[in-house]
């Protein structure tokens, strides 16, 4: 098989597995992956700790996909539009509402959805029946990662072809926006790049637009293509353990998890196709939740009903104790202060991050109410 038919195998496998893009990129280390360790240690990951995971070498696993994978040749990206015919957050404004992020809306948490497609796409690529000039390798390797493998996926995708990597960190397609969840099959197949001389990488068309950097409202875009997860709603509602600073909370306003502002308001997003994968229709209930049912719901459910009740929902990352915490800090922020008899209650919860959460949420609507 010639390399120009494997690559047409490749793209057809995406296709016929339900991807919307696919693309292949050298498994070289990108000049991108150079500014990774400073910014691990600046901090910049937060508690995120295995972003911070090192090889025997102390080496940090995602800073170079050479060392950690010397075997890998080339990288398969595939992306899987998530996009939904539902309002923006920034098109909501009632203050009884909630936000849960676009991406946790799903019937089926994605790393399940598009691993499922990523191991479609790696079977057709070792069942095809190889013949003629370019036999199978009999030593073949391939491996399938979905924010689990040491790769650092926006950067690859970029050299794939996918898009640019925006401001706010986003991996971009001029036709598709950037509601885009990125797999990635590393291979020990030299294949040629999607991205390669005579069909460059997408140019950065982000141009002097700075609005993504402008409407997050708690300034964690530092600077263009610079995120600081300490800061980012996003991190701070699903990642953060704990209590989260005050002075960041004012800015969060009514998000329980994750945040879509700087997808929101990205010009490229306007006209951003409706996603035909069906498990991302949301489930009934997580769009836009009513603040006051949410957090009723939350202040009287054990740890075992919070399982069932999210059960194969990446709304379960957050933990029970994070989603109540949200929902605490986005009821203070709504300004209502039909909230109070929930705040009271929770103020009085055994889980310290929630019950700081409920007082603080107390006494800004009470302050705002004078």
């Amino acid at each position: 098989m010639k390399n120009e038919e494997l690559t047409a195998l490749i793209h057809r496998a995406a296709l016929d597995a339900g991807f919307d893009l696919c693309g292949i990129a050298p498994a070289t280390d990108a000049a991108e992956l150079k500014h990774f360790p400073a910014w691990i240690a600046a901090g910049r990951a937060g508690e995120m700790k295995y972003m911070e995971a090192r090889d025997e070498q102390g080496e940090l696993r995602r800073s170079s996909l050479a060392r950690v994978a010397p075997w890998a040749r080339s990288v398969i990206v595939c992306a899987l539009n998530y996009n939904t015919e539902h309002p923006y957050s920034t098109q909501m404004h009632d203050p009884n509402k909630g936000w849960i992020s676009r991406y946790a809306w799903s019937r089926e948490d994605y790393h399940d959805a598009v691993l499922r497609r990523l191991k479609q796409v790696e079977a057709a690529l070792r069942e095809e029946p190889w013949s003629g000039e370019r036999p199978r390798p009999p030593d073949l390797i391939t491996r399938s990662y979905v924010d689990t493998g040491p790769i650092v996926e926006r950067v690859f995708a970029k050299y794939a072809g996918i898009g640019w990597i925006g401001k706010n960190t986003c991996i971009i397609n001029q036709k598709k926006g950037s509601w885009l969840f990125l797999g990635v099959i590393l291979t020990s197949l030299d294949l040629t790049p999607d991205g390669s001389a005579w069909n460059p990488p997408a140019p950065d068309r982000c141009g002097t637009c700075t609005r993504c950097i402008e409407a997050c409202p708690t300034d964690a875009i530092v600077a263009p293509y610079q995120l600081d997860s300490n800061k980012c709603i996003s991190y701070l509602t699903i990642e953060k353990r704990g209590s989260i600073p005050e002075d960041l909370r004012p800015g969060m306003g009514r998000h329980i998890f994750g945040c879509d502002i700087c997808q929101d308001v990205c010009p490229w997003n306007r006209k951003a196709p409706v996603t035909t994968a069906p498990e991302f229709e949301p489930r009934p209930g997580l769009v836009n939740p009513a603040l006051a049912e949410f957090a009723e719901k939350l202040a009287e459910m054990s740890e075992e009903e919070f399982r069932e009740t999210f059960r194969g929902s990446p709304i379960r990352r957050a933990r029970r104790s994070g989603l109540r915490r949200n929902a605490a800090i986005a009821m203070g922020n709504s300004g209502n202060r039909d909230f109070l008899p929930i705040l009271d209650r929770l103020s009085a919860d055994q889980d310290e991050s929630v019950a700081e959460s409920a007082r603080w949420a107390k006494t800004l609507l009470l302050s705002s109410a004078k």
